[in-house]
């Protein structure tokens, strides 16, 4: 793979050096991620993964994959559903996020049905037919081959599986977007600076959302894989949207 195959923010770089510089960026705003999430968003992050969870059709005794993870907010959301005769995979490629996770959920009392998993988005490691509904919330945009992690998605859904990609995307109010940007490019490194002591990891976020794909383009990406009946929610004007679709 040569320079300029992925982007780490605006910055083309090689796949494998993204991979390098997502972790480093992980590893460093772990500790303070969820914080941050509440201050950037007044709280809303906390709303839309409750409304993804309530879409998702979970159902108990079902197993479902929260991919990337992070500190396992969704995770807990599906434990409540799938009961103790389900099962959640909290997976994610950092090792301090996956950590985090664990340690929350385990000082919540969520154990039993919940296993951790250090995994890579583009490779999973189940086997196909797996999961009943794959979750993956504000993580994709991270991930440099956006298609090639759909596509192992999809191969370890069963038939008839849900995939539910919540994640930053494209303001659909024209007005809103130079005071968006001003927010992105301004006040999330400053938040960054002075919270997380990290102004460059939150102005890579800025960027990374940027690079993130339109809705109408991820819509494709995963129908390009074969995802049917795909469709997405736009909240905050766009500001965020939940896409999802079915393997038939």
């Amino acid at each position: 793979m040569t320079k300029g195959d992925a982007h780490f923010g605006f910055q083309p770089v090689s796949p494998d050096e993204k991979v390098r510089k997502v972790q480093a960026v992980f590893d460093s705003v772990a500790q303070r991620y969820d914080l941050m999430n509440d201050l950037m968003s007044l709280g809303m992050h906390r709303v839309w993964k409750r409304f993804a969870a309530e879409v998702s059709g979970v159902r108990p005794g079902q197993r479902v994959l929260d991919l990337a993870g992070g500190t396992g907010d969704l995770t807990h959301q599906f434990v409540n559903r799938v009961g103790k005769s389900g099962t959640v995979v909290l997976a994610d490629i950092n090792a301090a996020m996956l950590e985090s996770g664990r340690s929350r959920l385990v000082d919540s009392g969520i154990v039993g049905n919940v296993a951790f998993l250090q995994a890579n988005a583009e490779e999973l490691p189940f086997r196909e037919d797996t999961f009943d509904c794959v979750c993956i919330a504000f993580g994709l945009r991270n991930v440099a081959h956006k298609v090639r992690a759909l596509s192992s998605i999809y191969r370890v859904l069963r038939p008839g599986g849900k995939l539910l990609v919540l994640e930053f995307s494209t303001p659909t109010l024209p007005l809103l977007r130079p005071l968006y940007d001003l927010y992105s490019f301004t006040v999330l490194p400053w938040l960054g600076r002075v919270v997380a002591r990290d102004s460059e990891s939150y102005r890579y976020l800025a960027e990374s959302i940027r690079m993130h794909p339109d809705q109408e383009t991820l819509k494709a990406m995963m129908e390009s894989v074969g995802f049917e009946q795909c469709s997405y929610l736009n909240f905050t004007a766009g500001i965020v949207a939940l896409h999802h679709g079915y393997k038939l």
